[in-house]
């Protein structure tokens, strides 16, 4: 773990990987130490944000001595997304992982997934947990469509607004991943557990 400067008002720690960082951003989100405003969890790193008058030391002090929790050990409660799975690549991505298109679809949704970070665009998370891993496109598409379910690496994930993509497209819903008139706008936040529902 390495602890660095972020600016005046904020703490970079980089860990070796994902499980690592799920554990301390657990830790720190159930009993965030004086002076910590806001966790930003990232693949391999959290950023701290920390009131002017946080003491730096003490804080990172407080990240040494974290305990991780296990990536299950949340609060955010879960959301259902329902899912049309008739994307473009279902067929491909089953030859990929080996599995039928009905064992992909069941085990997509069979699984309860996480947040384990946000990123890209506004409302849209990595998440976790499936035990899937695909390689992304080999050529990125130009549009991919809002709703849009894809799964890319060990990751899966919703489009939340139409925009170019890499990630391979299973299926399809109507959830609205970002609506500035909810509150809070983002539909799925880190901790959020997500099961994904065949309609």
């Amino acid at each position: 773990m390495r602890i660095l400067p972020n600016g005046d008002a904020a703490l970079l720690v980089e860990l070796p990987g994902l499980d690592e960082m799920l554990g301390l951003y657990h830790a720190l989100a159930a009993g965030p130490p004086p002076g910590v405003v806001d966790l930003v969890p990232a693949a391999r790193t959290l950023t701290l944000h920390l009131a002017p008058e946080a003491d730096r030391e003490a804080v990172t002090a407080a990240i040494r001595s974290a305990r991780g929790r296990p990536s299950g050990a949340t609060s955010a409660g879960t959301v259902e997304i329902p899912v049309v799975y008739d994307g473009e690549d279902l067929a491909d991505v089953a030859e990929l992982t080996g599995l039928t298109p009905e064992q992909l679809v069941a085990a997509h949704s069979g699984t309860v997934w996480q947040v384990a970070f946000t990123g890209f665009a506004p409302g849209f998370g990595y998440l976790v947990g499936g035990g899937l891993n695909v390689p992304r496109r080999p050529t990125p598409r130009v549009r991919v469509p809002a709703g849009s379910v894809a799964l890319a690496g060990e990751f899966t994930g919703v489009y939340p607004v139409d925009s170019p993509g890499g990630w391979q497209l299973i299926g399809r819903t109507g959830a609205v991943l970002w609506d500035l008139d909810r509150d809070p706008p983002a539909l799925l936040r880190p901790g959020t557990r997500v099961r994904f529902v065949a309609a």
